[in-house]
Order: structure tokens, then sequence, then C-alpha cells
């Protein structure tokens, strides 16, 4: 005569609870990625409706993990825009955005002596502008 073993008895209730476990944390990653969003698309709506204030703003890795992984910004001299990756900016992930943007700067109109700055526009789930497309001088247009 043996008794039942501490794996049978406990076994079920402990598979149930993994697995409520797993279900509740990966609801909580979810819940975050869309406040992570959220939050970003305000900063981005008052961005570009308003022009600013860019502070207080979303940091790096709380626009990654939204889903919003492209910074959009425009020099002040000469109006180009670009789109910069931010996934390609090597600051920490908890630095805020607004913190960028006095490292932006225009490279078409950059001078050995002035660089003007770059103001932010938005940030965007995909890239909007096009890269320039360099073309020869000797190739037809």
């Amino acid at each position: 005569m043996s008794t039942k073993s501490r794996e049978v008895i406990w076994g079920g209730r402990i598979m149930g609870a993994e697995i409520h476990a797993q279900g509740a944390r990966e609801r909580a990653q979810e819940a975050v990625r869309e406040a992570d969003r959220a939050e970003a698309e305000a900063w981005s709506v008052r961005m570009e409706g308003y022009g600013g204030p860019a502070q207080p703003s979303p940091t790096i890795g709380q626009c990654l993990n939204g889903g919003l992984a492209w910074l959009e910004v425009e020099c002040s001299r000469c109006k180009t825009r670009a789109s910069i990756p931010l996934d390609a900016i090597r600051r920490p992930k908890d630095t805020p955005i607004w913190k960028l943007e006095a490292s932006l700067k225009c490279r078409s109109c950059r001078t050995p002596r002035r660089a003007p700055a770059a103001r932010m526009i938005k940030l965007t789930e995909s890239r909007q502008i096009t890269p320039y497309k360099w073309v020869h001088p000797t190739e037809e247009r």
C-alpha cells in the first residue's frame, strides 16, 4: 500500500498556476506596450500640431516598445526633412526624446563654422520621407 505522490496530488494545481501566471505576464507586457504607444503618439501629435512643447517626452525605449521607431526632423534653415531611425541613435534607451534635439544638425547646409539645428516634427512607425536618391553626373536622369 503506497500513498499518492506529491506530484500527483499537487501537480495539476501547480501547472495551472504557472499557466495562469504566464498569461498574466503576457497581458501585462501587452498593456505596457499599449501605454508606451499611447504616450508616444500623444507627444507626436502635440509636436506636429502645436510645434511643441517638447517636454515631457517619452524615452527612446518607450517609442521603440510602442512601435514608433522613426523620428521625423526638419532643418530650421533650409527646411530639409529627414527620418531618423531611433534604434540607430547611440544613446541609452532611457534618454527622453527631447534631449536629442540639441544634437540634431543639418548635413546639407552645414558649414565648417556653423551647423544649423533641426527641429523635431513627429514620431512614425515607418520611414515617411524617402532617402535622397544619388545619381552620378554622367548618368541620364
